[in-house]
């Protein structure tokens, strides 16, 4: 692509051309040779020429770009705080700014169509912008071929819904293969109960999968305290089966256990996406 006419040549030489052009010296065909423009163009700055010599000039003007009201300045940066309220309370599970949300919010509410990276060069201005982080990769990552070979299940106690004045706890069940969310409700209290109908809704909609992947939580699986006064010296960790995993013991279902929290992370995901 041909570079734009004020990027290739200076303003004397277009007037010199324009002058040699007027008093007929050169031809129109070597005026465009040597500007390296088309006939339209060339009229049109000739014309300009012509009317304003003293002043002419090739150089780009660029239009004065658009500013939005103050009106809608306003909104923006007092969707971005809340915004941030969000984030910034440890009890919602909220780790960055939704710009899109943000975007259709105001549009909603206000009926003000704003685009999305005005939006986002407002909350760099204004320190509203979080960068993204480079994040490990763990060392124990579960790799399945098909999808039902493996199902991640968890629950998480936060306070989703933003404005409500208790915690609830969400459990969800995701297919590993797909990333495909087979189950997912909200609950007060957690019990072993609650997560066997967890189960039993994924089995009676989806099938029997291969394989259950979950933490180590009571409910989950048997852990023996080393010096627990309580400890029964015949039973050790995992020799005695929860309801939960009995459940699956009984529908042939494997049990496997997340052993670091950065494979726990990866049950945990989930709870930013919603």
């Amino acid at each position: 692509m041909a570079q734009q006419l004020h990027k290739r040549t200076d303003d004397d030489l277009v007037k010199f051309i324009f002058r040699q052009y007027l008093s007929k010296q050169i031809s129109l065909d070597k005026a465009l040779e040597h500007l390296k423009i088309k006939r339209s163009r060339f009229f049109k700055l000739l014309a300009e020429y012509k009317n304003n010599p003293d002043n002419f000039s090739v150089t780009y003007k660029r239009e004065n770009s658009k500013r939005i009201i103050p009106q809608l300045e306003k909104i923006i940066l007092n969707e971005l705080k809340k915004d941030k309220e969000l984030i910034m309370n440890k009890n919602i599970p909220v780790r960055n700014y939704n710009y899109s949300f943000i975007k259709n919010q105001i549009l909603r509410d206000h009926e003000l169509n704003v685009s999305l990276p005005t939006i986002i060069k407002r909350a760099k201005e204004h320190n509203f912008y979080i960068p993204k982080r480079e994040h490990k990769k763990h060392d124990r990552e579960v790799i399945t071929n098909y999808p039902g070979e493996l199902i991640q299940h968890d629950s998480s106690h936060h306070l989703f819904a933003p404005f409500s004045d208790k915690k609830w706890y969400l459990i969800t069940s995701i297919d590993d293969y797909s990333r495909f969310l087979l189950y997912a409700g909200l609950i007060e209290r957690e019990t072993t109960w609650t997560h066997i109908l967890a189960l039993e809704s994924v089995i009676l909609r989806y099938g029997i999968p291969l394989r259950y992947y979950v933490d180590s939580h009571s409910i989950f699986r048997f852990v023996q305290g080393r010096d627990s006064i309580w400890r029964d010296h015949k039973k050790m960790t995992d020799q005695v089966p929860t309801q939960f995993k009995q459940v699956l013991l009984d529908l042939n279902i494997d049990l496997i256990y997340a052993l670091s929290p950065q494979a726990k992370g990866k049950i945990e995901r989930p709870y930013q996406w919603l």
